[in-house]
């Protein structure tokens, strides 16, 4: 799971990809439900980077409300890629995890509150002990309600882990790229393997969200 490049690529420097997906989607191994469209109308999609995507599915799944989950790759410009291509640093995509849910049972501010809170969004191209441009911390926001949460939310908590020692937030908030889904193996990887590798750390600060509506 470790990576070696720190700087991105351009996309003249990216590799060429392929236009076949690299998994056809099977059911999502806790619960059974999709993890590929088309999903229930009533339901919202974000995107989250933390680090290494296996820990970082195993929190959304986890959460009432979220209806599926998968690992995948994204903000770069290889489409298609394979889990060792983007570990070589010559893709530009992070690892992902697209997360499905049901607004009417989990806010998206909840979703953030998360995702602020289990890594630490101030380490650039890593995350702990996994270096690599594949393990930055990145927001891809699906609607503008979104995008505007997203930003609110970096603002506030940048200010509070600024106020105990820590730099600013490097996280990549943007409008949704393309998402890749990763290998099968990588699919709910601890769910499968239980006592598997998970290298996420919060900072131990609380970031506080607006209440939901």
């Amino acid at each position: 799971m470790f990576g070696t490049k720190s700087m991105p690529v351009t996309p003249e420097q990216a590799l060429t990809g392929r236009e076949t997906p690299i998994l056809s989607p099977l059911p999502h191994f806790v619960h059974g439900r999709p993890i590929a469209p088309p999903f229930p109308s009533d339901m919202e999609t974000a995107y989250f980077g933390m680090g290494c995507f296996w820990g970082v599915e195993r929190i959304y799944w986890q959460i009432p409300g979220v209806y599926t989950t998968a690992a995948g790759y994204q903000g770069g410009y290889t489409p298609n890629p394979t889990y060792r291509e983007v570990c070589s640093g010559a893709t530009g995509h992070t690892e992902a995890v697209l997360v499905v849910f049901d607004p009417n049972q989990v806010s998206y501010a909840d979703l953030l509150k998360r995702f602020w809170e289990e890594h630490n969004p101030t380490q650039g191209m890593r995350q702990g002990n996994d270096r690599g441009t594949q393990y930055r911390s990145a927001i891809y926001w699906t609607s503008d309600a979104q995008s505007k949460l997203a930003e609110q939310t970096r603002e506030t908590y940048e200010n509070d882990l600024q106020a105990r020692g820590f730099g600013p937030i490097t996280t990549e908030i943007r409008e949704a790229p393309p998402f890749y889904y990763a290998e099968d193996y990588h699919q709910q990887y601890l769910a499968k393997i239980p006592n598997g590798y998970c290298g996420l750390k919060g900072t131990g600060v609380s970031c506080q969200v607006p209440a939901a509506r």
